[in-house]
């Protein structure tokens, strides 16, 4: 078999093994879902009328906050269900069975390509589940056409699969689960110093650069505008080039720690 090949099968068994983890224990994953969700239900029907009336400076309508507000916390469900993700590969540094791979002939970048595809497909999951809730409880989005969907779709796969990567290299740098999971705690915590919750421009004067260049910001808003038919303006571009340079920052990062065998 080439080595493409030999890549290409044992990536996918490593995806196997990821995915029949899930499965057997998915309470990590369910407690990392849980947390976008109660946001999302605490923020429409305790806070809905405040903040819509807020943001709109109208009454209050808490229909067009969930507008709103979905798509940051779309993109805040990937950030949470990545933390699974880095705790998966520390269990699998820590619990011996990665020196066991090290040992075996299948290709070496398998194990960590098992790791990040298994974790988009979960994180786009998530997103699904998420965002049936938001459906049930009134989102809409009349205004998107098929391509902004397939646009907006493509957004929250490549970001995902940017955090995935990150996540990855949190895991692998952790000396056990607990520390990996403290060390991810920043991708659920950027989400909320984002526009996710509130415009930019409600925000202090000398807090609103640290809200705008961070990664979370321009993906909510065209991922807002994709959705929404609002304007993306220069935030389209500016979201891709944060994904693609955290896909690479992390894979490069993840991989050199990967390769660093154990003295």
């Amino acid at each position: 078999m080439s080595s493409l090949s030999l890549a290409v099968r044992d990536s996918s068994t490593m995806l196997r093994r990821n995915l029949l983890h899930a499965r057997r224990y998915p309470s990590l994953t369910l407690n990392l879902l849980l947390t976008p969700i109660m946001l999302l239900l605490l923020f429409v029907y305790i806070f809905g009328d405040t903040m819509s009336a807020g943001i709109g400076g109208g009454g209050p309508d808490r229909s067009e906050y969930i507008a709103y507000l979905v798509p940051g916390l779309l993109l805040m469900t990937i950030g949470s269900t990545t933390i699974g993700t880095a705790v998966s590969v520390s269990n699998d540094m820590t619990e011996g069975i990665i020196a066991r791979f090290r040992t075996m002939a299948i290709h070496r970048g398998s194990v960590l390509i098992g790791h990040v595809i298994g974790s988009v497909l979960q994180s786009v999951i998530s997103v699904v589940l998420v965002g049936a809730v938001a459906v049930a409880i009134g989102f809409r989005s009349t205004d998107a056409t098929a391509l902004e969907w397939l646009a907006a779709f493509g957004l929250l796969t490549l970001f995902a699969l940017a955090l995935t990567w990150i996540a990855v290299g949190m895991g692998l740098i952790s000396p056990n689960a607990e520390a990996a999971s403290n060390n991810a705690m920043p991708l659920i915590f950027l989400p909320l110093i984002s526009s996710a919750f509130v415009p930019l421009d409600a925000m202090p004067g000398w807090f609103q650069p640290i809200a705008e260049y961070q990664p979370f910001t321009p993906a909510i808003e065209t991922l807002r505008g994709l959705l929404l038919g609002t304007e993306i303006g220069h935030n389209g571009w500016l979201a891709v080039a944060w994904c693609l340079g955290l896909t690479v920052l992390g894979q490069r990062w993840s991989t050199a720690n990967f390769n660093d065998d154990p003295k």
